[in-house]
């Protein structure tokens, strides 16, 4: 089994159920408000099961907190992915990428590809060969929270991880990086 659900009246919630060497069961609601239920390897479908619904009462507190929180957030704004055509497509990535440009010339760094999608949770990544991921939302941002981002991931060429380094990193190139993290956390991602 991989999922269960829970009802809440008459809507269902999916708890995605993750089996792993890990030793004790655990829940999780994650920033896109799925909810997973990790479990070791051992544990059987009706013990998760078990497990779960005890834990049903937690669950849904803390999804309706999250509710109530994500309620109160301002959205991007953003054109709905499945209604842009590729020639929008093609300006969104444009302008991400030639931001990308810019930071990576100043400061010193190289990158692979640069990849647009439609991410749930996510603003941007780069992963160990240097290629960058970055969220479409973000052309419909103001420019200082898209660089924010772009320098952000530019900082991981450097050091893959959120290190003390990390975050020395990002304030060298993006002195105001705090308050645009704290800008971007007000932002909920549309769907």
């Amino acid at each position: 089994m991989t999922e269960y659900k829970i009802t809440d009246g008459e809507r269902g919630i999916f708890v995605r159920i993750i089996y792993s060497g890990r030793r004790s069961m655990g829940l999780e609601i994650l920033p896109s408000g799925d909810v997973l239920a990790r479990m070791p390897r051992c544990v059987t479908d009706v013990e998760a099961i078990k497990f779960i619904e005890k834990h049903r009462e937690w669950i849904l507190e803390k999804l309706s907190a999250w509710r109530r929180q994500e309620k109160g957030k301002m959205t991007t704004g953003a054109t709905p992915v499945s209604c842009l055509t590729n020639e929008e497509m093609e300006k969104i990535k444009n302008r991400i990428a030639g931001r990308v440009v810019h930071y990576a010339k100043i400061m010193g760094v190289t990158f692979g590809n640069i990849t647009i999608r439609n991410q749930k949770t996510r603003w941007g990544s780069c992963s160990s060969k240097g290629n960058l991921n970055f969220n479409y939302q973000l052309y419909y941002l103001p420019e200082e929270l898209l660089d924010y981002v772009v320098v952000h991931e530019l900082a991981h060429r450097r050091h893959m991880n959120h290190s003390a380094e990390f975050w020395r990193e990002v304030e060298r190139w993006y002195p105001g990086y705090r308050e645009a993290r704290m800008r971007l956390k007000e932002i909920r991602l549309e769907m």
